[in-house]
């Protein structure tokens, strides 16, 4: 992985690390609509290589994908060097028109990247997406890292099954990436009319149906949750430190909302932070938190929402080597479903997550 260094904001002194508690009562910000970005700390990027047709909608599509640095277009797995478009248009050398993704691996998880990437092609298609026809657009994923190659195959393997088929997507150690023409880089930003094969809003779909949630009213909701989980979601209050068990629950599942049941935090991403309150790295996925800022108690932090309930905070003292974040959860705001269950629960594509 390369490095790079983001301090996008500053959460807060260490003084008051030290002073204040981890999570406490925000009711002021229950109902803000002053939505902010996630904040970012971290050394490590990783990069993909996708094929996908023609790069110019693969480019576009990922450029909106939170956690992604940079898509750079390019030409892949092909013979000799630095072939021109026009080399590549006759199909002789057999490169692959390839996006190149550099990520930020603690943001947005690499199974994520790769089920959007199964979103916008078609995976049996051979040597064609959309009107595109040549061994040029052909589809690929193009791994540097061991590593990736375990979290690709999952993937695959998901997407192989759920269409019962093999797929003609290749997948294969990346043999070279050159960078095409600088009229290639961001063209759908150059040319807002240009041809593009992808319906680039896919990119703010879900990756998967959510549950069939139907909004409470307000005592519904307190008679079916409680009044100490109804005052954190609803109010900003905050329970007490080590009071729930999900603090040192350390088993394999998905953490969902008590409120919607949609899934937040995978157990992957959990790690004992020893301040009383279940800890994690990194949302399950990026679409699927709103951040808000908030300034009570004397503090400037970010405060974390499922929705329109209150989850807890998001800091920055968290484990450096895994992304520097720590999302500060109330286990009042959560319901942990253990790896077991996940299909009782109709959320069987969620073990993807569990790494």
């Amino acid at each position: 992985m390369k490095k790079i260094y983001l301090y996008i904001i500053t959460l807060f002194s260490i003084a008051t690390i030290i002073i204040l508690p981890a999570c406490s009562k925000t009711s002021n910000l229950i109902n803000s609509d002053s939505v902010i970005q996630p904040p970012v700390i971290t050394e490590d990027t990783a990069t993909i290589y996708l094929a996908g047709g023609c790069f110019w909608g693969v480019e576009g599509f990922f450029q909106q994908i939170p956690g992604v640095l940079s898509v750079e277009s390019g030409y892949a797995n092909g013979i000799g060097e630095n072939p021109s478009y026009y080399d590549v248009l006759g199909g002789d050398r057999e490169f692959a028109e390839t996006v190149k993704i550099t990520y930020l691996p603690y943001t947005v998880h690499l199974e994520e990247l790769l089920l959007r990437y199964f979103q916008i092609i078609d995976p049996l298609s051979v040597n064609q997406q959309g009107n595109d026809i040549g061994i040029q657009y052909r589809t690929g994923i193009y791994y540097e890292s061991e590593e990736d190659l375990q979290i690709i195959k999952k993937i695959y393997d998901y997407e192989s099954k759920r269409l019962s088929s093999l797929l003609a997507v290749e997948l294969e150690p990346l043999k070279n990436f050159y960078k095409a023409e600088e009229y290639h880089q961001d063209y759908l930003e150059k040319n807002p009319k240009g041809y593009c094969h992808i319906n680039l809003s896919d990119a703010f779909l879900p990756l998967f149906p959510g549950p069939d949630y139907v909004k409470e009213d307000s005592q519904t909701l307190k008679d079916r949750l409680g009044k100490d989980a109804y005052e954190v979601v609803m109010e900003g209050a905050t329970e007490p430190m080590f009071s729930h068990e999900y603090s040192k629950e350390m088993r394999r599942g998905i953490y969902v909302s008590a409120v919607t049941g949609i899934p937040l935090f995978s157990s992957s991403d959990k790690f004992e932070s020893g301040c009383g309150w279940p800890s994690f790295t990194t949302p399950i996925t990026t679409d699927i938190l709103s951040y808000l800022p908030d300034s009570s108690l004397g503090m400037t932090r970010i405060e974390v929402k499922d929705d329109v309930y209150h989850l807890g905070h998001v800091f920055e003292d968290g484990p450096v080597e895994r992304g520097a974040l720590r999302y500060c959860i109330n286990g009042l705001s959560l319901k942990f479903i253990p790896e077991e269950d996940l299909d009782s629960w109709g959320l069987s594509d969620y073990k993807l997550f569990i790494r």
